[in-house]
């Protein structure tokens, strides 16, 4: 089954898979393998269009969402 999760706000839409789709590219580029990511915690702000995330519990990170 295919899952589709869309974040709607003051007329904007984000597309949830834009969240993973760019840490995994930051997990791919620190030369780490995806079978070593165990956990991911994504925190959306749409006010900001920021995205803020921990990996594995201890590795910080943040990124801009384009709407």
């Amino acid at each position: 089954m295919q899952t589709n999760l869309y974040i709607e706000l003051n007329g904007k839409q984000v597309d949830t898979a834009v969240f993973m789709d760019n840490i995994r590219e930051y997990w791919k580029s620190e030369g780490n393998k995806m079978k070593d990511l165990k956990s991911v915690s994504i925190y959306f702000k749409p006010d900001e269009n920021m995205c803020y995330y921990v990996l594995n519990g201890s590795i910080k990170g943040v990124f801009q969402v384009q709407s």
